[in-house]
This record gives structure tokens, C-alpha cells and sequence, in this order.
């Protein structure tokens, strides 16, 4: 596939980071007495969130480590990845430590090896995505203050219909190829930014919007997440709410700033929501 004409081959990121070197050295020292003497440093430049990423090599293992300064507007999202590490075993990567220095906040997970996944028809990697989604789907409620769906997306849809996708399930809610690594022992989502609560077959739901953007039609993104469990428990109202509220919410993100990653993600939203409203004109 050719990936620079799909939304995962246009998802880049052009936020600045911070390379390794100009860490302060408080934040370099405490990297390394967990690690041992850093060997090397291979920078990370997908992701949206961080303002450090790197997998840090040392003689005897190496980490994913990401960071941002303590005083960041952002510093919500290390916290809440943090607080939710423990709840998504199997699921995500294990974070092996956390600590503050030097201004900074930094998480050290396991370093998962393994490629972005690839959403478009056909792949390989659709029924590894399906089985992580199902078990996800399957965990328990985490018991954490995290924001909830309906909140999130307030002013997307009447406040009445965004009641259907309530719940008090754990959603990653931003299952775009670079926050999906395909593993030897399958799928992998990362990058828990901004994890909150709500019913489970929202995450099918937000990967079935990514599928419609790598190449697949509305009903074969559908029959797809047919195989996830939540998504079956899914009432065709929510379904509907959902597509009215990423058609307007990806509108507002590509006027607000137009990339072509984010004009395609609007253009899938768009899509499958006209496709709900022509299935409500068919059965009429």
C-alpha cells in the first residue's frame, strides 16, 4: 500500500521535540539509574503528545521513554497514562517507572517491537486489532475520575443523544496506525493520553472511522467491527449519534487546522454518517 496517500501515511507530526542532548542533565542522570549508562538514543517523531520521545538503549535493556515538562498546559495526559498502566496489562505497554526531575515528568515503558498497523483492506493486521478491542472491551470498569465520553464530545450532538454513549468502560478513543503496534504476540494500543470512560463499543466505533480513512467503505468498517463483541451491544441510535458527532467534531479540527490527515479523517466521518442516513431512508 501506498501509505502517503492514506490518512496513516499523511499522520505526521510537526510538533518540535526535544532531542536527548538538550534534556536537562537532572532528567539524563535519573533516566539512566534506572537503565544503566545509555548506549543510545533513537528518537520517536510520531505521536501527538509528548515533548520527548525516545526508545533509550542501555547495555541491558531498552525503553520507551516520554516526557514533558512539569508545567506544561499537556502535563494532564502523563498523569492520566500513568494512572491508567496498570488497568491495560496485555493491552498497552508496561510502564516500568515514573518520576520528576529537572522540571520534567518522564514515563518509562517497555519497549514493544513491532510496526504500525496497517488499517487498510485486506491487512493482516485487522483481526489482531479486532482481538485487542475485544479483550479491552472486556476489562472492568478501571474506577477512575476520568472524563467521560458525553462530556468530551458536549456540543457535537443534543446533550440527550450523547446519553447513549455513556458508560463506565475504559475507551482509548484515538486509535489512529501510530497508537496501534502489531507485536509477535499481536496488537498493541499505545499512547493512553487521554483514556476515559464510557460504553465499550465506542473504541470498535473510533477505529471503524480510522478503517473508513485507510480505504474501506462504511458497511465493510461495520462488518468488520462485527467481530468485537462491544460492538454488537452497540444500539443503531448510538451509532448514529456517533457519526453525527465525528462528522462535526472533525469538521471543527480540519477548519481549525487544515492538514491533510485530519481533511481525510472529516471526509470518512462525513461518509459514514451520509451512509447512516441513506440505511434510515432504505428502511422507511
Amino acid at each position: 500500500m501506498n501509505t502517503t496517500s492514506t490518512a496513516r501515511g499523511m499522520l505526521n507530526d510537526t510538533r518540535e521535540r526535544t532531542l536527548w542532548l538538550d534534556l536537562p542533565v537532572a532528567v539524563r542522570d535519573a533516566v539512566e539509574r534506572e537503565t544503566g549508562t545509555v548506549q543510545a538514543v533513537d528518537p520517536v517523531r510520531s505521536g501527538l503528545n509528548a515533548g520527548f520521545t525516545a526508545i533509550v538503549h542501555a547495555s541491558s535493556t531498552s525503553v520507551f521513554v516520554k516526557g514533558m515538562p512539569t508545567e506544561h498546559r499537556r502535563i494532564a495526559t502523563q498523569q492520566r497514562e500513568a494512572a491508567v498502566a496498570d488497568r491495560i496489562a496485555g493491552i498497552g505497554p508496561v510502564l516500568r517507572w515514573q518520576f520528576e526531575a529537572g522540571g520534567w515528568n518522564i514515563l518509562g515503558f517497555d519497549h514493544l517491537r513491532g510496526h504500525h498497523a496497517d488499517l487498510g483492506p485486506g491487512s493482516a493486521d485487522l483481526g489482531k486489532l479486532a482481538d485487542v478491542l475485544t479483550r479491552l472491551g472486556q476489562l472492568p470498569a478501571p474506577g477512575l475520575p476520568l472524563a467521560r465520553i458525553e462530556r468530551r464530545w458536549a456540543g457535537y450532538a443534543d446533550q440527550r443523544e450523547l446519553a447513549v454513549l455513556a458508560g463506565d468502560r475504559l475507551l482509548h478513543t484515538d486509535l489512529n496506525p501510530h497508537n496501534i503496534l502489531i507485536t509477535t504476540s499481536g496488537a498493541k494500543i499505545v499512547d493512553w493520553a487521554w483514556p476515559t470512560l464510557g460504553a465499550a463499543w465506542v473504541d470498535p466505533a473510533c477505529a471503524a472511522l480510522w478503517l473508513i480513512a485507510e480505504g474501506h467503505s462504511p458497511a465493510a468498517a461495520e462488518n468488520w467491527a462485527a467481530a468485537i463483541p462491544a460492538w454488537r451491544e452497540a444500539p443503531a441510535t448510538g451509532i448514529d449519534v456517533f457519526t453525527t458527532v465525528n462528522r462535526n467534531l472533525w469538521e471543527q479540527i480540519a477548519d481549525n487546522d487544515p492538514q491533510p490527515w485530519k481533511d481525510k479523517l472529516h471526509q470518512a466521518a462525513q461518509a459514514w454518517n451520509e451512509y447512516r442516513l441513506r440505511l434510515h431512508r432504505s428502511d422507511s
